[in-house]
Formats: C-alpha cells, sequence, structure tokens
C-alpha cells in the first residue's frame, strides 16, 4: 500500500511541475512587432516604447493630464490572446493610480475613442509580474474611453 501512494505522489509531482500553457518567457520588442505585423494592425509607437492604435478617433475632449479621471471599458489579454482582465460596464479610476502604459495611453484617446494599447513589460508590470500577470508580460487593451469626469 504504501508503494502505491509513493508512486501516486511522485506521479503527482511529476504532472503538476510539467510544463503546460502556463510558463512564460519573458516577451520583446521583437514580440510586439510580430503581433502587429500578424494582426494586420496599423500601429503607432510613442518615445516611451508604448504602441497604439486608434480605431474610432472619438468625439470628447482627452484626458487633460496624467491625474485626470476617466471611465474606460477595457479587455486585457496577452500576445496569445488570453484574457487576464475584463471590465464591460466602465472602470473608473484617476490615470496617475493606473500601470504607466495607461497613464500615457489611455491620454491618447479622446472621450468616446476605441483602439488598442500595446504596452511593454517596463510600462505594465515589469519583470516581476502581478498576480495572473508574469514578469515580463506584454499586455494588450481593447479600449473605450467612455468618458472623461
Amino acid at each position: 500500500m504504501k508503494s502505491y501512494l509513493s508512486i501516486f505522489f511522485i506521479a503527482f509531482l511529476l504532472v503538476s511541475c510539467s510544463n503546460d500553457d502556463t510558463s512564460f518567457e519573458p516577451q520583446t520588442e521583437a514580440d510586439i512587432i510580430k503581433y502587429i505585423a500578424d494582426n494586420n494592425l496599423d500601429a503607432k509607437k510613442t518615445s516611451s516604447g508604448l504602441y497604439y492604435v486608434i480605431n474610432k478617433e472619438g468625439t470628447g475632449p482627452r484626458p487633460a493630464n496624467s491625474s485626470a479621471n476617466v471611465t474606460v471599458i477595457y479587455k486585457g489579454y496577452f500576445l496569445n490572446g488570453r484574457v487576464f482582465d475584463e471590465n464591460k460596464s466602465g472602470y473608473t479610476t484617476n490615470l496617475n493610480q493606473v500601470i504607466a502604459g495607461w497613464t500615457e495611453g489611455i491620454q491618447l484617446f479622446k472621450e468616446k475613442g476605441e483602439g488598442i494599447l500595446i504596452i511593454p513589460s517596463n510600462l505594465g508590470y515589469g519583470p516581476n509580474g502581478r498576480g495572473s500577470i508574469p514578469g515580463g508580460a506584454v499586455l494588450v487593451f481593447d479600449i473605450t474611453l467612455k468618458s472623461v469626469n
């Protein structure tokens, strides 16, 4: 009986330590450029390394500065398409309380504007990650700037 439990325990350890889709290699600008090409995006790059696409210009004002309050509808996902967060009703925040990629990127949109932010790791959660976001991850956000409050 002991040997069966030992075999089961060893098998469990081997399976739980095996490589699966939760493994992650830090991503580079080359990965971003490939993603943009593969998805036929007309992305622009800022001096910080943030990539963005404006799909719908919007009709209202842009956030005036990095301490503006905004309400954003978004879907956040990795370059492989796996969604890590989403808010369809609207997330209200101050732009100085979010990752640097959002602080910079949301200011590029006019109210009611829509587009995509492709945020390199250094403007996201960096080499250590946070929660379900691994270190070195490039983050992609579909964005609608619902309102500038």
